[in-house]
């Protein structure tokens, strides 16, 4: 991780993880009292938050996910994506859905930039 990290780049760092089923290199996106958006209600913090990844990580999901938009303000940035996931529900059936994303990120002390708030399904 360089001092010259884009913010957009942990879209990809997120696609990596979320592809190879590794809840601990997801949640480590998050910054420790972060907020995911779901269907559900907001999930706050790390532990929140690795709950709702388990039960997506249980479909063998592949998600492919394309930035849309990064404005930064100093070290924080809004970040706006659409996303397209495949995965295989608990029946053996394929589930699919898709949507559009927005986050807040902050650039930490490092240089790399975690999620603050993440919405998942954003409105258009």
């Amino acid at each position: 991780m360089g001092m010259d990290e884009k913010p957009e780049q942990i879209h990809e760092s997120f696609v990596e993880a979320f592809n190879s089923g590794d809840v601990d290199a997801l949640v480590a996106l998050y910054e420790p009292d972060a907020l995911l958006v779901t269907g559900r209600g907001p999930a706050r913090g790390r532990d929140a938050i690795r709950a709702v990844y388990l039960g997506y990580i249980a479909l063998k999901p592949r998600i492919e996910l394309q930035t849309l938009g990064a404005f930064r303000a100093g070290d924080v940035a809004l970040l706006f994506g659409k996303w397209k996931l495949q995965g295989t529900g608990p029946d053996g059936a394929p589930v699919q859905n898709e949507g559009h994303n927005a986050e807040t990120v902050r650039r930490q002390p490092d240089g790399s930039w975690l999620f603050v708030i993440d919405q998942p399904s954003a409105p258009q």
